[in-house]
């Protein structure tokens, strides 16, 4: 099985990062605007199209609040990997700024290309999209 590790920081409150990442019906507008191009859900599957045309239906595992973590497991879709779970999960980091953690183990190892570099443009647009993500209003 292989194992994907993603970790970088943007220049925004973790508090703000989370709201974005908990929108999990929004990771198009919100979170990886362009990279990917529509989220919708149906139930607790969240079906991810990225702009490559790739699909993703997506089991959302668990929203945690307190350790501000999404975790999700690939169950369908144009990729069809016989195992996927990951995680997105962001924390405090010195100066205002947050920590982004992306995790994802996936078989069979040959889809860990494809899959590493699609984490590798989505982290760039979310960094991107993050850092210049305004205050949530009330803030």
């Amino acid at each position: 099985m292989a194992h994907i590790r993603k970790e970088f920081l943007i220049d925004n409150a973790p508090e703000n990062v989370w709201e974005a990442l908990r929108d999990v019906g929004a990771v198009h507008a919100r979170l990886a605007p362009g990279f990917v191009t529509d989220t919708r859900m149906e139930e607790d599957i969240r079906i991810v199209t990225f702009a490559n045309g790739v699909v993703a239906h997506e089991l959302l595992v668990d929203i945690d609040e307190e350790a501000r973590r999404v975790a999700y497991a690939v169950v369908g879709g144009s990729l069809a990997p016989k195992h996927h779970h990951a995680s997105m999960q962001v924390s405090a980091d010195a100066d205002g700024r947050s920590r982004f953690v992306w995790t994802i183990d996936v078989a069979p190892d040959e889809l860990a290309g494809p899959i590493g570099e699609m984490t590798e443009q989505g982290a760039l647009v979310m960094q991107r999209t993050l850092n210049a993500a305004p205050a949530p209003t009330g803030a």
